[in-house]
């Protein structure tokens, strides 16, 4: 069966956009003090012939997909390696479909063996690239697929979800855990929030080099007219909602961490937190005991303590770990390891009770792995990967539509806030953070509402254009 809003990718355009921190951000043993956005523009054409082109980014974040000893460099350069190789492979697409569809059968088909192919040829080193790498890598370009998608029907892509538009159900894409569950002649448009609101609770991101007051400042600090310590952007910003980044191989560290955080914010009206233990932690009683040392001493910040992020490392079906001692505790949310459903049906049988959905881990991914987890009584956050520009908006829309538990994380503004001062002038309420929420109200118009003839930002030379 075939729809006449079904499109096919005919070309792809690629471009670097690099950034730098104003100040480091720590992932597990690494720190980010700069990255490389990838800026797609893809063009679809419809049965009739008509075409639009869409628009997606992402930031290659390459601690968070690739941690490894491997030097950064070496990391860096396979990544855009592969994602220029993706471009090529996007521009000679032959399926035809929704967006959802032709996204879904390029990561499933095509793209595991784009990285075998690469990893074969060793273009990124002697180390095998990992998956999550080339699904960042593959996000933008699914992100602008579905983009384009609404553009060429001139309506927001989150409306487009339905059976009107999609030519199979979520039964061809999913497997339920159980026969409780059924997918058959059911459609993302279901899962989905009927009246998305446009404020959502902002998370700040307590990063683990991030200065608490100003005994720890060293003179080295950006002077930029953005707050420093922990206090000021609370007060700056209206913050309630604080994601506090733990080591998780250092357990006196971690909880006095947490509970020097819970000192100074709970007095200034913080009341949710989560604790993001880095995917460091091999047994789940390092993170009971931190958890129950809280109970006992600290019951205020304990209550206040909404969740629990990702404390062990990615493998799943490596470690095998069961992790009903944590959830028992506080929800457990997966967030590394939920690449798809499949790993998210994986969890849930040990253990895990919820899922942090990103939108780099592809537009299609994240939607599909919401429907599964709402399916089955699965818990939903959406979270950063520190998405400045054009990459917050996806975010912050999937974040609004899939109904998480308590907004969503925000983190681009604290990190390198001037690099989205184009977006900001058009999305003010979106890059800014006031009385703890963000403003999705300025997004309107096809696909996801950019506004792109507004923005203005100069863009450097494609790496890939159309047709080359």
């Amino acid at each position: 069966m075939s729809r006449p809003s079904d499109v096919r990718v005919t070309g792809a355009a690629l471009y670097f956009l690099p950034v730098e921190t104003r100040v480091p951000l720590k992932f597990g043993t690494e720190t980010l003090t700069r990255v490389t956005c990838a800026r797609v523009a893809l063009r679809v054409v419809d049965r009739s012939g008509r075409s639009a082109v869409g628009w997606g980014e992402t930031p290659l974040s390459v601690q968070w997909v690739w941690p490894s000893p491997t030097p950064y460099a070496v990391r860096h350069e396979a990544l855009r390696l592969f994602t220029q190789m993706l471009a090529q492979s996007w521009s000679s697409g032959s399926d035809w479909g929704h967006a959802l569809e032709v996204g879904h059968g390029f990561v499933e088909s095509l793209l595991p063996r784009l990285l075998e192919d690469f990893n074969a040829s060793q273009l990124g080193g002697s180390e095998s690239m990992p998956w999550l790498a080339a699904l960042v890598c593959n996000s933008a370009f699914d992100l602008a697929l579905h983009d384009a998608f609404g553009r060429l029907l001139d309506r927001p892509v989150y409306s487009t979800y339905t059976e009107e538009f999609l030519t199979r159900d979520l039964g061809s894409m999913l497997e339920p855990a159980d026969s409780k569950v059924s997918f058959s002649g059911r459609f993302p448009a279901e899962f989905l929030v009927a009246r998305p609101p446009t404020r959502l609770l902002a998370w700040h991101l307590v990063g683990g080099l991030d200065p608490l007051d100003d005994s720890e400042l060293n003179g080295t600090e950006p002077r930029d007219g953005h707050p420093v310590v922990l206090a000021d952007w609370i007060r700056r910003d209206g913050l309630t909602c604080l994601k506090v980044k733990l080591r998780g191989n250092d357990a006196a560290w971690d909880y006095a961490r947490m509970i020097r955080v819970g000192a100074i914010a709970l007095p200034l009206g913080v009341t949710q937190f989560s604790a993001d233990f880095n995917c460091t932690v091999t047994d789940p009683a390092y993170v009971c005991e931190i958890l129950d040392r809280i109970r006992s001493s600290y019951p205020d910040l304990f209550a206040a303590l909404r969740y629990v992020e990702q404390p062990f490392p990615y493998e799943l079906e490596e470690l095998n770990l069961d992790v009903h001692s944590v959830s028992g505790r506080k929800p457990l949310f997966l967030d590394e390891s939920a690449h798809d459903w499949r790993k998210i049906r994986l969890g849930r049988e040990l253990g895990w009770t919820g899922v942090a959905l990103k939108t780099c881990k592809t537009q299609t991914g994240a939607l599909l792995s919401a429907c599964w987890a709402r399916a089955h009584g699965m818990e939903l956050m959406v979270q950063d990967l520190t998405n400045p520009m054009l990459a917050m908006i996806p975010h912050a829309l999937l974040a609004a539509h899939v109904g998480t538990i308590a907004g969503v994380e925000t983190n681009a503004m604290q990190f390198y806030p001037e690099a989205s001062a184009p977006e900001a002038a058009v999305h003010p309420g979106l890059y800014q953070r006031r009385n703890g929420e963000i403003d999705l109200g300025t997004l309107g118009g096809p696909g996801f509402g950019y506004r792109l003839d507004s923005i203005r930002r100069p863009l450097p030379e494609p790496v890939v254009q159309f047709g080359s």
